[in-house]
């Protein structure tokens, strides 16, 4: 018997449709169903998963990315693997489609199926330039983002690699990301784009105010830290939800985190796929 979990987007009809045929489908199979409670808006992820989230054998998210997102953000590492149905519009994070539900379940029961291991940042923010008391500590599986606050100014924020410094930066935003969120706003700031079963930190200036306007790409086992200049406080937004402003005098630390994110995927697919499906790219 497998104990399976479902995330599903509160707000869409069809998610929780989808997840009321599923779970009956799979109890009638003898299978252990339980709905899990997905965040959604602004607010942030829970702090810590629970021993009920910690013994499932899977859990499906039935949403778009960022419901994806959000799921994973429950599980915060848990050996847990997730998989995907896209009720969204870009489903970078997802496999599935609605009406293959069933029979991609039936392949994982079976045994049916890969697993790719996702790089998630730790994210962390401390007062007294990063020695005093921690303020914040979470994990990212897209990208953590700097930004300037509406109708605001730029941001101006020093940057450090390693405790070292490396540059200041004066840019509407900057951002870190994984390989995973490599397709995601670092995408649109003309980052590049990385296998997503790949180690390394993204460090992309969006509309920078410099000269040096290309992005960085460091090893996994390197740290970024920011602090904000000019008595300019910055907006924090991970993963899509808006964590509080990082003020002059904080520091934010990402590095590589302890604990992957863990996606089920099948052989039909691959992220290259869903790359020249997404952007409708013309093979020669």
């Amino acid at each position: 018997m497998a104990i399976i979990g479902f995330g599903a987007h509160t707000r869409r009809a069809q998610a929780l449709q989808l997840a009321e045929q599923a779970s009956t489908w799979l109890q009638r199979m003898g299978h252990e169903v339980r709905m899990l409670t997905v965040a959604h808006g602004d607010g942030p992820p829970p702090a810590a998963p629970t021993e009920e989230l910690r013994d499932l054998d899977l859990v499906i998210s039935l949403g778009g990315d960022g419901t994806m997102l959000r799921t994973i953000g429950l599980l915060d590492g848990c050996d847990v693997p997730v998989l995907g149905v896209n009720l969204g519009n870009f489903g970078y994070l997802t496999v599935v489609e609605p009406e293959d539900l069933i029979d991609s379940l039936k392949r994982f029961l079976a045994g049916d199926y890969t697993i790719e291991s996702r790089m998630r940042l730790d994210v962390e923010v401390r007062a007294d330039r990063g020695q005093g008391p921690t303020i914040m500590h979470t994990c990212a599986l897209n990208d953590v983002v700097l930004q300037r606050p509406a109708g605001g100014h730029t941001v101006r924020v020093a940057l450090a690699v390693n405790d070292q410094p490396f540059l200041v930066y004066s840019a509407d935003a900057l951002l870190v990301a994984t390989p995973t969120g490599s397709t995601a706003y670092n995408l649109s700031a003309r980052g590049p784009v990385l296998s997503p079963l790949g180690r390394a930190l993204i460090v992309t200036p969006v509309a920078p105010h410099m000269l040096f306007d290309r992005s960085l790409v460091l090893d996994a086992g390197e740290s970024v830290s920011i602090e904000p200049l000019d008595e300019r406080a910055a907006e924090v937004v991970i993963d899509g939800w808006a964590a509080p402003c990082l003020k002059p005098g904080e520091l934010l630390t990402c590095r590589q985190a302890d604990g992957d994110a863990r996606l089920v995927t099948f052989c039909d697919r691959d992220y290259l796929d869903i790359l020249k499906h997404k952007f409708n790219l013309i093979e020669p």
